[in-house]
Order: structure tokens, then C-alpha cells, then sequence
């Protein structure tokens, strides 16, 4: 992946916005557990961020998706976790599907407008007994005539208590086949049976919204399916690899951010006749921290020159989707022990961090999700016996 004049544009356009509108208001929204998303993501959409490798059609740049790399890491200057993961799922966790399979009546309807930030969008695939376990899930859509009834919940939906919208995956058929039998649907969350009063209350990304939904026999028009019935689950692993991606890129300036204020903090604090910094192990720690923050970047930079390449980009992006998850506790768990006791204040930017970027090794496929499938790309899976 090269990082050209036009990658350069978007990073410094998404990099000063965050740095305008988003930093000034991180402590408010943060105690609010609330931030105003559609006056934000109409802002952004203004300045043409939210569909960067959506079609021209639609009102995006129709870019490749490099380009939303180099947006997803400029995101990463926030000073808290929880906003580049809520407008992540509007740009690359509950659309890539709907603009590649949807009709132009759901382009026109529901992605449109959310690329010019008109309205807000959720993903809802995880339910209470089916999280890292997709084609586990129990919530269904039965077609009668030409509308869809849905019943079922989900659970931990992000922007889910002011989204217009929500991408959910579905069972759709009577299949015994659990990768065949699902669908995804767009469903307007103010539709009559949706209930989302329920806001849960997150150990980090606090800014972010996340909701419980229940559905008691939802209505939702036939059109409203993306793609074909039945193929819901390949779509939704497509995907993926573009919100694992989005993950990976998202906290690399977290967390030399994190590095950085750390080595700033123990350079003036002293302790026994010098200061922190002057340990040569603390030195040395942080540096090794630093490459390891490097190699993850061009991990991801490589997955993303698969993907762009139209090659599959599963393995890489599994990979990097992993290396950032572990990286982020890692990093954020070192660089606290460093700060002492005042790493351990609730205001403090690393034990903001360490809250944040914990949930990157759980949500968009747990680390062990990731293991499963790396193993099996590199054919170390299956079930035959040795000899």
C-alpha cells in the first residue's frame, strides 16, 4: 500500500476534524455515555469522510478501499476509543454489504443518505447467546407476503439507541444448514415491535452508545433484503474483512499516543535520584513497543493491498485483526505499570486507553475467532487423525 498525495489529503482532513470536533467534546460525551451522532455524522459527511469507497452514485468518493485505511488511522488521533469505533460502523461495519449486494432501492433509500450523514447506521448480528459464534444466532425473519416478520434481540449494537437503521443478520429459512438459512436485512429501528430503551452501561468506549434490541414481530418490507436470501452469512464474512481492517488501522495512533505520553510522564517524574526514563528497561520496553506498533501497521497496510487487489485478504486481515486486539492490551498494560499510581486515575490518558482498546480483542471476532480462522487458512485445522 502506498500512501500517496490523495491518502495524505484524507488522513490530515480526518486527522483535523477529529482534532476540531470530536477531542473538545471527548469528556462531556464521556460522562454522558452519549455523543450527538447524526449532528457529527452530518458534519462529516459535508466534508465527503463517510463514503470514501462507496460507489459516486451514492454520493462517495468511490475510492479504494486504501483510501478508508488511511481515514480509519487518522480516526486514531481521538483521545478516546469509543468514537472511531461508533463511526466505523457507519463507514465499514453496517454498509460494505449493502453496497455491494443492495438494490437501488436501498442504495438510494438507506445508503445514501448515510454517506451524507442524513442518517445514522447500525450493524446488529451479535444476540445474548451468540456472539463470536455467528451462524449460532436465533433471531428470525419469517416472509409473509411481501414483508418480512422479525423476532428475536441483539445484543451489544453500537449507535443502537439513536441509529435510524440497522444492517441484522437473520434467520430467514427453515434450513438445517446454519450458513445457508441466514439473511440480512435492513431494518428501520423506529418500525412498530422494535424495543432499544435498553442503553448498557460499558466498562470503556463510554461515548458510544450500545443497546440491547428486542423485536416482537417487526414488520420490514421484502425489498428491504440485501442481496439474496440465504447468502446473509457469506455477506456478513465479507464484511468483515473490511471491518477488521478498520480495527487494526483505527488504534495504531491510539497507541503511539499512548507510548508517547508515557515516555513524556516518566521523563519528568523521578524516582530514587533520577527519573523514570533514565531506567534503561524503560527505555527499552518502550522502544520495543514502538516496532512492534511499526510491524502492525504494515500488516495491515499488506492485508489492505490484498484486498484492494481483489485478492482474498481473510488470512492477512485475520491476522492483523489479532496482532491489533493483543497489541492494544499490551501496550496499554505496560505503559500504566509505568505511570504508577497515577496511570491508575480514571482520567489519566493510558487508563483511558487501557479501558478503550480492550474491547478490540472481543468485538469484530474475539482473538480466539481470529486464531480459527488463521489455523485453518494455514491448514492446520481439521479433525484428521495423525498416522
Amino acid at each position: 500500500m502506498q500512501f500517496t498525495h490523495e491518502h495524505q489529503q484524507i488522513y490530515d482532513t480526518t486527522k483535523k476534524f477529529v482534532e476540531t470536533e470530536l477531542n473538545p467534546h471527548v469528556l462531556e460525551w464521556e460522562k454522558a455515555g452519549y455523543w450527538p451522532a447524526h449532528e457529527v455524522l452530518k458534519k462529516m459527511g459535508a466534508l465527503g469522510l463517510l463514503g470514501i469507497s462507496k460507489p459516486e452514485s451514492v454520493g462517495g468518493l468511490g475510492l479504494d478501499y486504501s483510501y478508508q485505511v488511511a481515514f480509519a488511522e487518522a480516526l486514531g488521533f481521538c483521545t478516546c476509543g469509543g468514537l472511531p469505533m461508533a463511526i466505523g460502523v457507519q463507514t465499514d461495519m453496517a454498509t460494505p454489504a449493502l453496497a455491494r449486494f443492495g438494490s437501488d432501492y436501498l442504495k438510494e433509500n438507506f445508503l445514501k443518505p448515510a454517506v451524507a450523514g442524513d442518517m445514522v447506521a447500525a450493524i446488529a448480528v451479535s444476540e445474548p447467546g451468540a456472539g463470536s459464534d455467528v451462524a449460532g444466532i436465533k433471531t428470525t425473519a419469517r416472509r409473509v407476503g411481501e414483508e418480512y416478520i422479525i423476532s428475536g434481540s441483539k445484543l451489544w449494537i453500537t449507535n443502537g439507541t439513536q441509529a435510524d437503521w440497522a444492517c441484522m443478520l437473520v434467520n430467514s429459512g427453515d434450513s438445517g444448514d446454519r450458513h445457508g438459512n441466514k439473511s440480512l436485512i435492513v431494518v428501520p429501528l423506529d418500525a412498530k415491535g422494535v424495543d432499544r430503551k435498553q442503553k448498557l452501561d460499558k466498562l470503556g468506549q463510554r461515548s458510544s452508545d450500545t443497546a440491547m434490541i428486542f423485536l416482537d414481530e417487526v414488520r420490514v418490507p421484502a425489498r428491504n433484503l440485501i442481496g439474496q436470501e440465504g447468502k446473509g452469512f457469506s455477506y456478513q464474512m465479507q464484511q468483515f474483512q473490511e471491518e477488521r481492517l478498520f480495527l487494526s488501522a483505527s488504534i495504531i495512533a491510539a497507541m503511539e499516543r499512548v507510548i508517547d505520553d508515557t515516555a513524556a510522564y516518566t521523563r519528568q517524574r523521578q524516582a530514587f535520584g533520577q527519573s523514570i526514563l533514565d531506567n534503561q528497561y524503560v527505555q527499552f520496553r518502550l522502544s520495543e513497543l514502538k516496532t512492534e506498533v511499526e510491524a502492525l501497521r504494515a500488516l495491515t497496510y499488506r492485508a489492505t493491498t490484498e484486498l484492494v487487489a481483489g485478492r482474498d485478504a481473510a488470512l492477512l486481515a485475520s491476522m492483523a485483526k489479532l496482532k491489533s486486539g493483543r497489541l492494544g492490551r499490551e501496550v496499554t498494560d505496560a505503559c500504566l505499570q509505568f505511570w504508577g499510581g497515577q496511570g491508575y486515575m480514571w482520567e489519566s490518558s493510558v487508563a483511558q486507553f487501557y479501558r478503550d482498546l480492550r474491547l478490540h480483542s472481543i468485538g469484530g471476532g474475539a482473538d480466539e475467532v481470529m486464531l480459527g480462522i488463521i489455523s485453518k487458512r494455514l491448514g492446520y485445522g481439521g479433525k484428521k487423525k495423525a498416522g
